[in-house]
């Protein structure tokens, strides 16, 4: 019984920001790797940033520089600050989460239910 639920997408103008939250809920006896993915229309679902427990993070080549994956582990939270944002950006972003429940020995794979962020003028 684990949920993910991002906020903060929406219509942005070139060059702009926003802050994407993803809050992971229920039965959670720890989250491991967290990441961001999005799709845009007609492409396939890429990787644009994950961190580990520890804090590592890598990010796609298209966004290095711009965005900026962090997590607060008290609040079960991952952030996607996207900074200098580009029409190309638009898509539909979905926060992951590999998530040992508190019913389970093993880890799993958890998905949001994404949300839409637009750039454009």
């Amino acid at each position: 019984q684990v949920q993910l639920v991002e906020s903060g997408g929406g219509l942005v103008q070139p060059g702009g920001s926003l802050r994407l939250s993803c809050v992971a809920s229920g039965s959670i006896f720890r989250i491991n790797d967290m990441g961001w993915y999005r799709q845009a229309p007609g492409k396939q679902r890429e990787s644009v940033a994950q961190i580990t427990s520890g804090g590592r993070t890598n990010y796609a080549d298209s966004v290095k520089g711009r965005f900026t994956v962090s997590r607060d582990n008290a609040k079960n939270t991952v952030y996607l600050r996207m900074n200098s944002l580009k029409p190309e950006d638009t898509a539909v972003y979905y926060c992951k989460a590999r998530i040992r429940s508190t019913y389970r020995d093993y880890e799993n794979d958890y998905w949001g239910q994404g949300t839409q962020v637009t750039v454009s003028s």
